[in-house]
């Protein structure tokens, strides 16, 4: 079985958080203070964001970085 791709899987938790917020990904662009290509990577597992733009899309989503982190720890666990 292949290892879980820890990218994707944070990009998968952060479109789901976005969507259930109803946020666009410019709105989130926006409120975190990245363009909007740059989140779209991230969704897409493209891009792995620095400790910094996971911050502010935490706090963006108005979620706790640590809320964020274990909800991609769960997302990678699902994937095992």
């Amino acid at each position: 079985m292949p290892e879980p791709d820890l990218q994707v899987a944070f990009g998968q938790v952060i479109r789901e958080l976005r969507v259930s917020a109803g946020m666009s990904q410019e709105a989130l662009s926006l409120s975190c203070g990245r363009h909007r290509t740059y989140i779209s990577l991230i969704e897409r597992g493209k891009n792995a964001p620095s400790i910094t733009t996971l911050w502010r899309i935490a706090e963006a989503l108005e979620i706790r970085p640590s809320a964020l982190v274990w909800q991609v720890e769960l997302e990678l666990d699902q994937c095992m």
